[in-house]
Order: C-alpha cells, then sequence, then structure tokens
C-alpha cells in the first residue's frame, strides 16, 4: 500500500515522510525529486521551458507509477491534487494523508526559503493564502485522513499519522 501525504509547500510532506517511511520500516519518495530525475532538469526550469501542462503530464505518470508499485510512502508535490486524475491515482494508490497547515504557519516556515518559485512574489503571504484557498479543498477531497500541522513536532506528527491508520485498520497494530 502507498500513503500519500498532500498539502501546501511547507507543509512538512517531505521530512514527514522521511520519518513516517523509516518507522514503518517502508521506502521513501519524493515525486518532485523522481520528477526531476526522469526529466533531466529542475521542474524550475521545466516548468519555465515547457509550461505547467506539461509539468502535470509528468508528474501524473510519476504518481501513477508510484501508486502501482510496492508500498512505500511518497511526498507529493504542492500542485499534486489540481488534476481530477492525479486525484484518482493517489486515492485508488493507497492512503493519502492531508498535511494541513494555515497559510500564516506556512508562511512562518517558508519565509526565507528562496527555493520556492510559487513564493518569489512581492506578497508572498497573499500567494499563500490564495493558494491555499485554491487547494484547501482539493487536498480534502483526496485525503483519507487529515493531519492538522500546527507547531507539533515531527515525531508527534508521525505518531498521529500512525495512531490515525492504525485506528482505521489501514495498518496492523504494534505488538
Amino acid at each position: 500500500m502507498i500513503l500519500s501525504l498532500v498539502g501546501m509547500p511547507g507543509s512538512g510532506k517531505s521530512t514527514v515522510g522521511r520519518q513516517l517511511a523509516r518507522r514503518l520500516g517502508l521506502p521513501f519518495f519524493d515525486s518532485d525529486h523522481l520528477i526531476e530525475q526522469r526529466l533531466g532538469c529542475s521542474i524550475r526550469e521545466y516548468f519555465a521551458r515547457e509550461g505547467e501542462p506539461a509539468f502535470r503530464d509528468v508528474e501524473e505518470q510519476v504518481l501513477r507509477e508510484l501508486a502501482q508499485g510496492p508500498s512505500a510512502v511518497v511526498a507529493t508535490g504542492g500542485g499534486s491534487v489540481l488534476r481530477p486524475g492525479t486525484r484518482e491515482a493517489l486515492r485508488q494508490g493507497g492512503k493519502v494523508i492531508y498535511l494541513r497547515s494555515s497559510p500564516e504557519e506556512l508562511y512562518r516556515r517558508v519565509r526565507h526559503d528562496t527555493q520556492r518559485p510559487l513564493l518569489q512574489v512581492a506578497d508572498p503571504m497573499a500567494r499563500l493564502r490564495a493558494l491555499h484557498a485554491e487547494r484547501d479543498p482539493l487536498y480534502r477531497e483526496t485525503a483519507h485522513f487529515q493531519i492538522e500541522t500546527g507547531r507539533p513536532s515531527v515525531p508527534t506528527l508521525v505518531n498521529m499519522i500512525v495512531m490515525q491508520l492504525e485506528l482505521a485498520g489501514a495498518l496492523p497494530p504494534r505488538a
């Protein structure tokens, strides 16, 4: 079974995903890294050269392939839920966990990160609010579980996810 983490940029998908995978003894994949390997260039370069629709095609293909593969934890890109086909692939491939963060919390985490093209704008807070308004309903629609990230530590978030999965019968209970 694939455990896919969805959420806004900066919500902790990669950080939490790595620790969750380690805790469950599963491989971890960051879909953005896999996409860059396939493209042979950065997502930012590809996006600029080929446009968003071409990027979303590759993203959907990579996530569909991961959904068919062996059990793993997958951190998805923040915009992975924008296409109905990708949302469907994520839901059918296993369990989807939405790491939900407020725009204010996201801004606190990513305000100094110059590697996030979406936030290299005059008013990053307004951009985060707009993205959150657009994507939050899609994350909710896609997810089987929702975890409020707020300020808990990464180990606490991992424990919360494992508990949710166990309660839902998606993981065998620990001995």
